[in-house]
């Protein structure tokens, strides 16, 4: 995991697969980018806190192995299923069917594809806060706000399975990459860093405020909200 598991991302979900987010969602695809641009060093900075936690790594790396690597669904075909659209991705891969089945109201198929689960594991009480901290830092709403978390948080955890795979990364070596991660995100500051800061504020204690979130979004986005 020399290279950011963030930017690696960032990178793979620009241009075609921003504009299925952003149809899936309702909105434009600049705002989509962007939203997703801060979604994720959100999601997988939480994964670095929990992963320093007593057990966390350990827990972390048994869920991958289990519900996200080897016989499930591959990153190309996790990517369609999450977008919704079936075979005719605009050639990305098979970019085209999972946000239906997350988005859509039924059961998930598989622990692979259960957002909902996930989200409750790597957010847990905080995922409120956290909704509500995207959705109004980057003009989506807390309700778009939380479809997109179901949309990004499967593709997540099935791009760092491979990634553990790729690294043949141990528990421990997982705990570290993504410690790193968590290190990275907020040293970098910004609206991303910001919201990892306010999901992490767990006692309140105001070391982030969303006036201040708010206002790192509205530079960020031009003051659209």
């Amino acid at each position: 995991m020399n290279s950011s598991l963030i930017d690696d991302l960032l990178g793979q979900l620009q241009g075609a697969p921003a504009s299925q987010i952003a149809r899936q969602l309702g909105t434009d695809p600049r705002t989509a980018q962007d939203a997703i641009a801060a979604a994720l060093p959100m999601l997988v900075g939480a994964l670095g806190r929990n992963a320093q936690q007593p057990g966390g790594a350990s827990d972390l790396f048994s869920a991958l192995q289990r519900d996200h690597a080897g016989g499930g669904m591959d990153l190309g075909g996790l990517f369609g299923a999450m977008l919704g659209g079936g075979g005719n991705a605009g050639g990305m891969g098979g970019l085209g069917d999972l946000l239906g089945s997350v988005l859509g109201g039924g059961a998930p198929a598989n622990r692979q594809m259960d957002a909902g689960g996930i989200l409750g594991h790597i957010f847990g009480g905080a995922q409120p806060r956290a909704e509500a901290g995207l959705g109004q830092a980057t003009g989506l709403g807390s309700a778009q706000a939380g479809q997109l978390l179901k949309v990004l948080a499967p593709i997540v955890m099935a791009f760092l399975a491979r990634r553990v795979t790729a690294g043949n990364l141990d528990a421990g070596g997982l705990g570290s990459a993504l410690g790193q991660e968590q290190a990275r995100v907020q040293n970098q500051g910004g609206l991303g860093g910001g919201l990892l800061g306010a999901v992490l504020d767990q006692d309140g204690d105001g070391k982030v405020d969303l006036t201040d979130l708010l206002r790192m979004g509205g530079s960020l986005l031009g003051g659209r909200r």
